[in-house]
């Protein structure tokens, strides 16, 4: 089609575009990142209506828009615009305040000015009855009955009128201007749409004018039309068809008429846009078949690929690339990043966009995009839904049998939404062994076996183990973990997130069997070592023998001090550290298996510990994840020694982290038993009081706290860990002849444990001069 001269007068809000196709010699080809640009400059013959130059896109008028967004629902979504004000979840608000009205239908449209029309079905084209109401007036609602017209909704342009497509009794349909008024409705064939054509649809109204698409032919020959239509005298002129076509819909602003396209076999999806000064098209091909959304604000085109935050099903990197909103300069071919994704893009009534989407800066909501000061557009939110678009780490959750790994832990973590892929790393902080896996998430129906609801993602035990070795060596220690969410629909930056846990924790110091009770380490005056393993007994709400005594070995008489230390070298299970009367220390480490464990040949790993008139370990007192002791000397000083973990030098240099520890005859290392920053320890003084140091985690602890008197009855006390499994530190305490009392943690810092419940775990097992 070459380009045509029109002369003639035409009224007010209408302007007569043309169409171009290849004219010889007036071809240029544009090029851009992603699309291609077909431009034909046309020649003399603009009309009366239409703007002597390029115009740029009105801002959003002073006042419209609060200083604060209104606030919305998460699942909120937007439905229709005014110049004042927009419709989402059933409610009319207010831009200036927030102020909102009930306006509850099935499906709602924008109709110019603060005129909303609503439908009685799913959409307003399937609609019976279409209410037109005038939310800026208050003014009561106009019903317009289509279907005794025989006509379908196509759009609301006033209070009090619409366009619609009306069938006639040949079957044929016309394009027609249905007007409400006191006498009844009145219908006017809206002139210049040839008969014949169908499926119209229409931009939101703009100063009096609608552009129009409608469709001829079929299948291949299926072409898309448009129209600018003024309002006010139902006249309309055909101003481009686009070849092959697609329903995808069509803007209008007060510079361009925009329409969506697709084009070739493979499907692809962009948009045309015709300038209404000088008639220059320009066809941008965006290379992808996707649901494309465009907007139209002057002299920009806005495009992406329509994404929910919460689509399911990985991209490609092409997909991706056009999840975020941009609008693209109709002039020279600028693009601006608007929004990290959207929805849903409508025109509001002074030529700005409301676009329901969100950014990584202000999350989710909908956001008015205008043109600035600067001729580039900018969007600003004006309703929140208190939603973050990008993946947000909403916390972990290890369960404390993490620390038993034989029991199959689930590790969990919870996230702001889950249409993410979970690339997992751990690592053995010890051994140096890795694990890594990507568990793709999907809450469809078939599921994902790594998601548990709640936008929680998981993994079993039993998972990494038959995955890699480090699931299946189980082995106890601080496992670091790493996580890189990356989301699915290419909505906001990759997630990275680590953190840590600890199997054998220190507080199951006494857990040498690592099946999640306590064994206890007792000599016999012969000097013989033996292992007592326990389990809780919630009936009798105490600590028991599972069986008789197992033999350890002999010549333990040569020490005076036997102390369970926790796994100091994570390496399978807990260690014992022991003096000999000449102030050597050694380690003996825990081995053989869990059902049969054992400890290997003693080897020495200090000296000069006969300074010490007592010490304990098994706790990590300095927030390492590792067991480390304490030691107080003649003079009372309280040292920390820290663990390495390396049993060639298993302990730092001494630090001395108080004084005045002279006044206990025993101290008792006993984990965390109030939630405070690291282990504990229980300290007994000379009068038989009981005193709590909480740990701070930097090796040092908090002033006293008395917990209890009458104390001395006991020989010693033993930090066994978690005995009955509710992640709290329990005691016991043992006395003559076999004798042995349970306390049970009560995670209260004020009074840790609660009241006493003898133990037969030492009963008939003979006597015993070390109880550990």
């Amino acid at each position: 089609m070459t380009a045509r001269a029109t002369t003639g007068s035409f009224p007010l809000g209408v302007v007569i575009l043309y169409s171009a196709s290849s004219v010889p010699g007036r071809r240029r080809r544009l090029t851009a990142a992603v699309a291609t640009a077909l431009a034909v400059t046309l020649g003399a013959g603009v009309l009366a209506g239409a703007p002597a130059t390029a115009a740029t896109a009105v801002t959003a008028k002073t006042g419209t828009t609060a200083a604060k967004p209104v606030a919305l629902k998460a699942t909120d979504r937007l439905d229709a615009v005014g110049a004042t004000g927009f419709v989402s979840g059933g409610r009319w608000y207010a831009y200036a305040d927030g102020g909102s009205l009930p306006l509850t239908a099935p499906s709602y449209d924008s109709a110019g000015g603060d005129v909303v029309a609503t439908g009685d079905a799913s959409t307003l084209r399937a609609s019976r009855v279409v209410k037109l109401h005038d939310m800026g007036t208050g003014a009561a609602p106009v019903a317009v009955d289509l279907g005794a017209l025989n006509a379908r909704y196509v759009q609301a342009v006033g209070p009090k009128a619409l366009l619609a497509q009306v069938t006639l009794e040949d079957g044929s349909t016309e394009l027609r201007l249905v007007t409400a008024g006191a006498d009844g409705v009145t219908q006017r064939k809206v002139a210049g749409v040839p008969a014949g054509k169908t499926w119209f649809t229409a931009s939101t109204p703009l100063n009096g004018s609608v552009a129009v698409q409608y469709f001829s032919g079929a299948d291949a020959t299926r072409r898309a039309h448009y129209a600018v239509v003024d309002t006010a005298t139902a006249e309309a002129v055909s101003t481009l068809t686009t070849s092959p076509a697609h329903d995808g819909g069509v803007g209008l602003s007060a510079t361009h008429v925009l329409a969506a396209t697709t084009k070739g076999t493979e499907g692809h999806r962009g948009f045309v846009a015709l300038d209404r000064a000088t008639g220059e098209e320009t066809a941008v091909d965006l290379g992808l078949d996707t649901d494309l959304v465009t907007g139209l604000t002057g002299s920009w085109a806005t495009y992406a690929t329509r994404t929910g935050l919460t689509d399911e099903g990985m991209m490609d990197e092409p997909h991706k690339a056009l999840v975020p909103l941009r609008a693209r300069s109709l002039a020279n071919g600028e693009t601006v990043r608007l929004l990290d994704h959207v929805t849903k893009v409508l025109t509001a009534p002074d030529g700005s966009l409301i676009a329901e989407g969100g950014t990584t800066k202000d999350d989710e909501g909908f956001y008015r995009i205008a043109v600035d000061a600067d001729g580039k557009p900018a969007a600003r939110l004006v309703a929140s839904k208190g939603v973050p678009t990008e993946v947000v780490h909403r916390g972990t959750d290890i369960p404390y049998s993490a620390t038993r790994l034989d029991r199959n832990p689930t590790l969990k973590w919870r996230f702001s939404r889950v249409n993410i892929d979970v690339h997992l790393t751990l690592r053995n902080r010890a051994t140096g062994t890795v694990f890594s896996y990507t568990m793709p998430i999907s809450t469809e129906s078939a599921g994902s076996p790594y998601h548990y609801g709640d936008n929680t993602v998981g993994i079993t035990w039993a998972r990494i183990a038959e995955l890699s070795q480090l699931g299946r060596d189980a082995r106890s220690g601080v496992y670091e973990w790493t996580i890189r969410a990356v989301p699915q629909n290419g909505v906001g930056p990759d997630l990275n997130v680590s953190g840590s846990f600890q199997a054998g924790h220190a507080a199951d110091l006494h857990d040498i069997k690592q099946n999640g009770g306590p064994s206890l380490i007792v000599r016999d005056p012969a000097g013989q070592m033996k292992r007592i393993d326990t389990r809780y007994d919630a009936a009798a709400k105490t600590l028991k023998a599972t069986g008789p005594a197992v033999a350890g070995g002999g010549g333990w008489g040569a020490y005076d001090r036997i102390e369970a230390a926790g796994d100091v070298n994570h390496v399978d299970g807990g260690d014992v550290v022991a003096r000999d009367r000449d102030g050597f220390l050694w380690l003996h480490e825990g081995g053989g298996s869990r059902w049969s464990p054992t400890f290997t040949p003693r080897k020495r790993v200090g000296d000069g510990w006969n300074t010490y008139a007592r010490f304990t370990g098994g706790s990590d007192l300095n927030g390492d994840g590792l067991a480390d002791l304490v030691a107080v000397d003649a003079k009372g000083d309280l040292y920390l020694h820290a663990s390495t973990a390396d049993t060639s030098a298993l302990y730092r240099a001494r630090k001395k982290i108080g004084h005045g520890w002279g006044i206990y005859d025993r101290i008792t290392a006993v984990g965390n038993v109030a939630g405070a920053a690291a282990g504990d320890l229980v300290a007994r003084d000379k009068d038989g009081v009981l005193w709590l140091h909480l740990g701070r985690g930097d090796g040092t602890f908090a002033p006293r706290t008395r917990i209890g008197g009458g104390w001395n009855a006991y020989a010693d006390v033993v930090g066994i860990g978690d005995a009955d499994g509710d992640r709290v530190t329990d005691l016991l305490a043992h006395g003559p002849n076999g004798t042995a009392f349970f306390y049970k943690g009560t995670d209260d810092w004020k009074a840790p444990f609660a009241p006493r419940v003898a133990s037969p775990a030492l009963n008939g097992a003979g006597s015993y001069d070390i109880v550990s």
